[in-house]
């Protein structure tokens, strides 16, 4: 029997108190066409448990497994190798069942995973403290936006064109809430980063300039610059890495300035997982701890002089009274960032320095024998991990055929830009220690019979 403890009469005291007729008037925000007023059509009202299973077996059959056909999908999600022994440690009982360590006596593993976690992140980001992690890269870089605004009291905020486009999405239906104007571009398909046009866009109002390293068509631009135009005029610089891995070459964001570095913790420990669940990676400057999002955790003595961990601070609206928190984001992803932990503690400095080598030169090989193909280009001057190609013809009907001959061929970037024509033919294409010279040998094959 469902728990209702609400009448109709207190339903409609709510509803008028917020000034909607209806239940329905909660949801005007999505669209007409995407909303339901019935059941979904060819499904059975009812079905047995042995006949619903044995129906998305054969649903799940018809999708390509990542792990199965050569795979070249990144654009903030990437496949990489865990080691068995991840999962097998985040699923002890100890840590799989445990919520959050809000009584430190109890909760002493799970405060030192996490105390252990930020000093990797703080570490790797180049940053002088992290925090215990947030939901996800997306909410992450608009966290560090509202973050920057209670810093400098301004609320105006640069964002480079080469931040992801979902990224930007989410930071601007934020924006709608806080008044925050976000200034941003659609990317072109150069060679290098546009960092003129984002140090030119930097006027005494900016709170932030907000960069992605390296960025969506797997550019790494240069950030100093940039920091120096920023700092200039009271702005923050914020970074946001979507491929930590990258950092085991390349310098760190706060080495080259940046004030605030944020990112997506999937590619260490998290699968793909179809979206989520994901990882928030958070960092800054010293100086702006008590403004940064989320919770920390901290080390300290017992009453006996033992080492012990505690959470410093906790300034999430569940811990003090709202219009004092600094986020309302609630969850910290607690046992992805476990598996983040144990995955770069497996690894080590100079294993993820390896990790980084062995992607950089796949992705060399891989670029190098697709701009043999006939008609296509390759875009970048620089990358990491992942560039871009441009295809003589649209990108999106080619990936859908390279599927067909069970290739998952990149990610066009008409699909992250419908509106943009100029981007059409762009497609961005990743390149892990997962992929063999045998996977990037059969993707130029069948790249090249498509563009026939």
């Amino acid at each position: 029997m469902r728990y209702l403890p609400l009448t109709q009469g207190d339903r409609a005291e709510m509803l008028a108190r917020i000034g909607a007729t209806s239940i329905d008037d909660l949801f005007i925000d999505v669209p007409a066409d995407a909303r339901r007023d019935g059941p979904i059509a060819g499904l059975p009202p009812h079905a047995s448990e042995m006949a619903v299973e044995r129906h998305l077996t054969k649903l799940a059959r018809q999708n390509l497994v990542a792990g199965e056909v050569p795979f070249f999908l990144g654009a903030g999600a990437y496949r990489h190798h865990v080691p068995a022994s991840v999962d097998h440690l985040i699923q002890r009982g100890e840590f799989l069942t445990a919520y959050t360590p809000y009584q430190p006596e109890i909760a002493q593993g799970t405060l030192q995973m996490l105390f252990e976690f930020q000093t990797q992140v703080a570490r790797l980001f180049g940053c002088d403290v992290a925090n215990a992690s947030m939901y996800d890269g997306s909410t992450a870089c608009w966290e560090a936006i509202s973050m920057a605004r209670r810093v400098t009291k301004k609320a105006r905020a640069v964002i480079s064109n080469g931040l992801h486009p979902h990224y930007v999405s989410v930071a601007t239906t934020m924006a709608r809430f806080t008044g925050d104007q976000l200034v941003t571009a659609t990317p072109d398909l150069a060679a290098e980063a546009d960092s003129a046009r984002v140090i030119a866009e930097i006027d005494s109002q900016t709170s932030c300039v907000v960069v992605q390293y390296p960025d969506i068509l797997g550019r790494i631009p240069d950030l100093r610059p940039i920091a120096e135009a920023a700092h200039a005029q009271g702005a923050l610089l914020i970074a946001v890495v979507t491929e930590p891995v990258a950092l085991g070459l390349i310098r760190s964001p706060g080495e080259l300035g940046a004030d605030i570095v944020v990112g997506e913790g999937q590619s260490l420990g998290v699968g793909l997982q179809f979206g989520g669940p994901y990882l928030g990676l958070f960092a800054c400057k010293e100086k702006f701890v008590r403004q940064m999002p989320g919770r920390l955790c901290g080390e300290t003595v017992d009453a006996d002089g033992k080492r012990g961990f505690v959470l410093t601070l906790s300034t999430r609206e569940q811990h003090i009274r709202r219009e004092k928190a600094t986020s309302n984001i609630c969850t910290n992803s607690g046992l992805c960032a476990l598996a983040f932990n144990i995955h770069l503690t497996l690894l080590g400095g100079s294993g993820l320095e390896k990790l980084a080598r062995l992607n950089h030169g796949r992705a060399l090989a891989a670029a190098a024998r697709l701009a043999q193909v006939p008609g296509v280009r390759l875009v970048n001057a620089s990358f990491f991990n992942e560039f871009t190609i441009e295809l003589p013809k649209e990108a999106r009907p080619v990936v859908r055929a390279l599927a067909e001959r069970d290739v998952l061929g990149g990610v066009s970037l008409g699909r992250l830009y419908p509106g943009a024509e100029a981007l059409g033919n762009g497609l961005v294409v990743a390149v892990t220690e997962t992929a063999s010279e045998d996977d990037i040998e059969t993707f130029a094959v069948a790249l090249q019979e498509v563009l026939a």
